[in-house]
């Protein structure tokens, strides 16, 4: 018995060039989607972040200069001043309060005693600046508040007081001052001497503890 041979088929093998051509167009479709994707992801990320033209806003508008700190002319004292040189510091002190500091320092310096300033009048802008220097230092308004008045408060913003050294000068004023009408004000304070006239016939009045137990501070 003999068997027919396979029965042939109608179809025939694709060509060569078919089968790349076919590869090359799921190629491209397939790309095409992962650009699609890629393409966007990077458009959300981008709408996700803010652009740098849109960052955060300063506090102080750009080109402003910072704050300048304050010079000789607002009372800050260079070193070696003494209550006979002619800087802001000296010269704009109380002219009362001026001419007895001078009076007493003359005569100290007879004894070898010299007066030095380290502060006399002095800006509200200055007085502003060493009370916030005053605030980082003490860590707190309240506590600052024993050593630096504010500038609507401070005698040196209005010219009426002078802070003298070194410490052997300032105590010869404290126990001299008084025939000056030259008083220390503050117990916390030796070197800060304020005009009071009566002194010179009544002695000074009682040491305040600090500058929160004056009762000008709190005008």
């Amino acid at each position: 018995m003999t068997y027919p041979g396979p029965a042939r088929t109608s179809e025939r093998p694709p060509r060569p060039g078919t089968v790349t051509a076919a590869v090359l167009v799921v190629v491209v479709v397939v790309l095409g989607v992962v650009s699609l994707v890629v393409t966007d992801g990077a458009a959300s990320d981008a709408s996700a972040r803010p652009s740098r033209a849109t960052g955060p806003v300063a506090d102080v508008p750009r080109g402003s200069p910072p704050d300048a700190a304050a010079d000789e002319d607002d009372g800050v004292v260079p070193d070696g001043t003494t209550i006979f040189d002619d800087v802001p510091a000296v010269a704009r002190l109380d002219p009362g309060l001026l001419a007895s500091v001078r009076r007493a320092a003359a005569d100290a310096g007879r004894s070898g005693i010299g007066f030095s300033v380290n502060s006399g009048w002095r800006s509200p802008r200055y007085q502003e600046q060493l009370l916030r220097e005053a605030v980082a230092t003490y860590g707190s308004e309240r506590e600052a508040a024993r050593w630096v008045a504010t500038a609507d408060t401070s005698p040196h913003v209005s010219g009426d007081a002078v802070d003298i050294g070194p410490a052997e000068s300032a105590a010869w004023l404290s126990a001299h001052g008084a025939g000056y009408g030259l008083c220390r004000v503050y117990r916390n304070e030796p070197w800060h001497f304020e005009l009071r006239p009566a002194a010179v016939h009544s002695g000074c009045p009682p040491l305040y503890a600090d500058p929160t137990d004056d009762p000008r501070m709190r005008e």
